[in-house]
């Protein structure tokens, strides 16, 4: 016998529409495991231990102590979990090469575990490490928040890129201000707190049916407006000439070419990349053929950090 949280599927609920064991009667105890003296989920019945990267038990203390910058690492900032592995087919496909860490928020699912998409793509050897910070957990190296999460994939996993994203889940309310992936603006601005060089992605469609969400949604424009304090680099796909304008038009209302650099890149590759890796991704329940624009998007990313890494 089982106690199952229901909430999500009786709200009908898109991603994480499942059923959740609370407590299993046939097992009614377990012993502490695991190492370390931070804890996550904290204060609530469900509070684990874990050993964060940066702790004083950790062998990698005094690399955190001793940090000085980013040295412009690359680090790509998404806002919507399903652009993880787009963007990472994207990077593997033109130069197999690449090393790809990725670095999970709290702004949606907080164990990985949850994350078929990660699951995935560590096992086709598309990412090689996770770091889980805040209260997420599950990665493999657990961290604080996002400053020393970018620290630990800098200096301690050294891969080429490291892509920053919330796991899957996004909370919105239809406003402008509440939205879980308003944390994109605050991480942009630790990246280059850190001396790291920030690669922004966009949320882009012509095929969501919220008006708000056309072209640039009105997340991306609220991030880049209002919550970024700094800069960075905002990559836009070269689309036909009615959407592009449309594009162009939202960029220039809002002075975003002012304040960011902007480049215009070709993404169009990205369903040869999905369909090499036998990637099948949808965002907001739409696949490639249903949202072309989000994915050219993602593309468009990958095309540029390639780019530059040659």
């Amino acid at each position: 016998m089982v106690i199952i949280n229901t909430t999500a599927v009786e709200l009908s609920l898109g991603t994480g529409g499942v059923h959740f064991v609370i407590f299993n009667y046939s097992n009614e105890s377990k012993s502490l495991e695991g190492q370390g003296h931070i804890m996550k989920l904290r204060y609530t019945p469900y509070q684990i231990r874990c050993l964060a990267i940066e702790e004083e038990d950790s062998q990698y203390h005094e690399i955190f102590n001793d940090f000085t910058s980013l040295n412009n690492h690359r680090v790509i900032i998404g806002s919507l979990h399903s652009m993880l592995a787009p963007i990472v087919a994207m990077l593997k496909w033109l130069d197999s090469r690449i090393e790809v860490n990725y670095l999970m928020t709290d702004g949606g699912s907080l164990p990985i575990h949850f994350s078929n998409t990660v699951r995935e793509l560590k096992d086709k050897k598309l990412i090689n490490k996770t770091i889980t910070i805040g209260h997420a957990f599950g990665g493999d190296l657990e961290s604080t928040n996002i400053y020393t999460g970018l620290i630990a994939a800098k200096e301690i996993l050294n891969g080429d890129v490291t892509i920053v994203t919330m796991g899957p889940g996004i909370v919105g309310t239809g406003t402008k201000y509440g939205f879980s992936g308003i944390e994109q603006g605050q991480i942009i601005d630790a990246v280059n707190t850190l001396g790291g060089e920030a690669i922004i992605v966009p949320r882009i469609s012509f095929k969501d049916p919220r008006e708000r969400h056309l072209g640039l949604s009105h997340h991306t424009r609220t991030v880049l407006s209002e919550i970024v304090k700094t800069t960075g680099k905002v990559i836009i796909p070269v689309l036909d000439e009615y959407k592009f304008n449309v594009l162009i038009d939202q960029i220039e209302k809002l002075k975003l070419n002012k304040k960011y650099e902007v480049f215009y890149e070709n993404g169009d590759e990205i369903i040869e990349a999905m369909n090499h890796f036998c990637l099948k991704v949808t965002t907001m329940g739409r696949g490639y053929e249903e949202d072309k624009e989000f994915f050219k998007t993602l593309g468009a990313v990958g095309t540029y950090i390639v780019k530059g890494l040659k």
